[in-house]
């Protein structure tokens, strides 16, 4: 995530020291869902500020697996309480079961303003994030603040499922909150000429300016091959369908993970780039009818 201003916020005792790569798998009870991720520090003179979950967990009978990127600026301590916090805050919510969509809306909102009121401790940073719930390996809700990014791949076929919250795109809503769009010559549209996007979880000298509120959309696992989460490191130099195209030629999500890191490097993305990728089953049999993947937008 790219904000223009100093990193003397930064506090390292809140964090620990985190190695500029790491990579790992898992799946799911039954063994059919497999995952894997692979983050890498970018070029710029920082600590690493992207952070991650991948996880299959047991919860009142029901298998969930929660996927996640979380992809910080000025600094990590954002990130780092995300990933500590956010998914426990959206199961704690009394309606999560029966309405996932407004459970993840209230959990997101309760979560910034957690943050903000602990910006003493956190400092003035912040952090996009975009999340995954797979519920019982059938439904799948995703959420994003900020322009981390979830792609799905349907018989080879890209389908993003968030939606990339730029300046540009949303300035009627920071203009009538008194903020501005600063579009200077080589550089991206900036909030307030700092900030790279229009939501954000922290960023309190910005707050009153950007939006924090995520979009929710859900799908339905069916004929679906794979599930893409990155941070803008990787998007930046590649589009949804080449991710896919790369992913779905191999078979380990790990190594998938991997090699898609690899190539947002060979790319020349000075970013950090974080990467999780969901297999749902194995590829598909070309040549035979298969039905649409539902999806909503919220």
């Amino acid at each position: 995530m790219d904000r223009l201003c100093c990193l003397t916020c930064f506090n390292p005792h809140l964090v620990g020291v985190r190695s500029s790569s790491s990579s790992g798998k898992g799946r799911s009870h039954d063994g059919v869902i497999k995952y894997g991720f692979s983050l890498v520090k970018g070029k710029a003179n920082h600590p690493m500020e992207d952070y991650h979950v991948a996880k299959f967990m047991q919860i009142k009978r029901h298998e969930l697996g929660l996927f996640a990127i979380y992809d910080g600026h000025l600094g990590d301590t954002v990130p780092a309480y995300l990933q500590k916090n956010l998914f426990s805050n959206i199961l704690k919510e009394d309606e999560f079961w029966v309405d996932p969509q407004r459970s993840i809306i209230k959990a997101y909102e309760k979560t910034d303003q957690a943050i903000l009121s602990h910006s003493s401790d956190l400092g003035r940073g912040g952090s996009t994030a975009v999340t995954a719930i797979l519920i019982n390996g059938q439904k799948l809700w995703i959420a994003n603040v900020g322009d981390s990014r979830a792609v799905l791949s349907r018989e080879g076929q890209a389908i993003q499922m968030t939606i990339d919250h730029e300046p540009n795109t949303e300035r009627g809503s920071i203009e009538n909150k008194g903020g501005f769009v600063s579009n200077m010559p080589g550089d991206v549209p900036r909030v307030n000429g700092q900030l790279a996007v229009s939501r954000a979880f922290g960023d309190k000298s910005l707050k009153s300016h950007l939006r924090s509120d995520p979009d929710v959309q859900n799908a339905t696992i069916e004929n679906t091959e794979i599930l893409i989460l990155a941070s803008d490191g990787l998007w930046k130099v590649m589009a949804n369908q080449e991710a896919v195209d790369i992913a779905r030629k191999i078979k380990d999500p790990q190594k998938a993970a991997k090699q898609l890191t690899t190539e947002a490097l060979k790319r020349d993305s000075k970013d950090d780039i974080s990467c999780v990728v969901v297999r749902f089953r194995g590829m598909p049999v070309y040549g035979q009818t298969a039905n649409r993947i539902g999806v909503t937008h919220s």
